[in-house]
């Protein structure tokens, strides 16, 4: 073998490795980040657990919330969002169950500054998601 052939050939994979490497890299700025997700509760029965396409978010007290867990790959066009209906004192008292609920939601519309995903739990067992690249959420007040 000759010099030039080898030389030819170091050419070849260091070339295919530069492409490689580029390739990845921009597959990777292409992808989201992963996302923290923060809990908020606006009913009368705390969170015990969540989780959002089985990413597990923690638990919040009945109208309350601010809790962050870190970190998660959240995506797709619908997430999963399952939740454990808690208990307060008071309702373990009068015979309320935990319950667990579980709902289908269209994943908000998120930019590439968006790290948080708001968790927002209503009265009736409704949820509603919201990307922001800070703590504030849209359902707040």
């Amino acid at each position: 073998m000759s010099w030039q052939a080898l030389s030819q050939h170091k050419e070849l994979r260091w070339g295919l490795l530069v492409v490689l490497v580029l390739s990845y890299l921009a597959w990777t700025f292409a992808r989201m980040p992963g996302a923290y997700l923060y809990v908020h509760s606006h009913t009368e029965r705390p969170v015990f657990s969540y989780a959002v396409n089985e990413a597990w978010g923690g638990n919040a007290s009945a109208f309350g919330g601010g809790k962050v867990t870190c970190c998660s790959r959240i995506e797709g066009d619908v997430l999963t969002v399952q939740w454990i209906k808690g208990r307060t004192g008071e309702q373990v008292r009068q015979g309320v169950q935990k319950e667990t609920v579980t709902r289908q939601v269209p994943n908000p519309t998120r930019t590439r500054d968006d790290r948080y995903l708001h968790v927002h739990f209503f009265p009736g067992d409704q949820v509603r998601l919201f990307w922001s690249p800070n703590l504030d959420s849209s359902y707040e007040g």
